[in-house]
């Protein structure tokens, strides 16, 4: 499960900068490091990919974590990521019952979608978005976001983004549902005595 999310990950980090802005991006990552503002993405229009404008793709480079929260923390994330890791793994490996295949999905998730963002941290400089959902939707009743934005979804993701936030919304409703059991057998026992 990690190889695949992590292959499609980074797989479509790069075809889409191969293709969507009308000529390939040639991203220098010592330029992406040194110079913050550095942006090498031409002006483009995106490629609608769903009709209704349900998705389109559109290059950016994030600096910040999911969703660009934390932009220009570069270190921090990469240690962050690092860490998260390693703890993942240590849950993952040594910690979970070998028969909770769900909590294994989840957690594999997370790891993949760690891992290919890390990976752009450290080897582009920025991570590499490009899934823009919903484009030109508006919030109801002139409604905006904090900032000014309109729109319904204003953030642009990618792959590993998407299984960072499936894994975990996997890991929680495993977890939710673990602790009912238990709270169920709790229950049922204090009965029986």
């Amino acid at each position: 499960m990690i190889g695949l999310s992590l292959g499609l990950d980074l797989w479509s980090k790069h075809a889409a900068f191969q293709s969507v802005a009308g000529a390939p991006v040639n991203l220098d990552r010592s330029q992406l490091v040194a110079e913050a503002g550095a942006n090498p993405i031409p002006p483009h229009q995106g490629l609608s990919v769903l009709p209704w404008n349900l998705l389109d793709f559109r290059l950016v480079l994030n600096s910040g974590a999911v969703f660009g929260f934390g932009a220009h923390q570069r270190w921090f994330f990469v240690l962050f990521s690092i860490t998260a890791i390693a703890i993942a793994l240590w849950i993952f490996g040594w910690r979970t019952d070998r028969r909770a295949t769900w909590l294994h999905i989840g957690i594999s998730l997370i790891l993949a979608g760690a891992i290919g963002n890390l990976w752009d941290r450290l080897f582009i400089g920025r991570v590499r978005d490009f899934l823009y959902m919903l484009p030109g939707w508006q919030l109801p009743f002139g409604l905006t976001w904090p900032g000014g934005n309109p729109e319904i979804w204003p953030w642009i993701f990618n792959v590993a983004d998407v299984s960072l936030l499936t894994g975990m919304g996997i890991v929680l409703v495993y977890l939710t549902w673990e602790d009912r059991q238990r709270q169920r057998a709790l229950k049922a026992a204090s009965r029986v005595d």
